[in-house]
């Protein structure tokens, strides 16, 4: 199963950006993960991944393995715009 390593992988990499993106004064745009981020930014983005992961394991428990598949685009999309805007702040603001 690579497509779920893939989205193991894509989940680690949203994580990580978003958290750089945060240190150089970007908004988390999910409302959801906003709501869990009153807890603290990264404990709020680390545990809406903690979730993903776990619907992903459902959807593979569930034979809907080709979910997780088409999921794996969104997320690689969503890790290109995050490295786009971190790339655009530090063009701004150099660190």
């Amino acid at each position: 199963m690579p497509y779920l390593e893939v989205f193991v992988y894509l989940q680690l990499l949203d994580l990580m950006t978003t958290v750089l993106a945060f240190h150089l004064g970007g908004q988390e745009l999910n409302p959801f993960i906003r709501w869990l981020m009153q807890i603290g930014p990264v404990t709020g983005v680390t545990l809406g991944k903690v979730g993903a992961c776990a619907l992903a394991g459902y959807c593979v428990w569930k034979n809907k393995g080709h979910v997780v598949r088409w999921t794996n685009y969104w997320f690689a999309a969503l890790v290109v715009w995050n490295l786009a805007n971190i790339l655009r702040a530090v063009s701004v603001n150099p660190l």
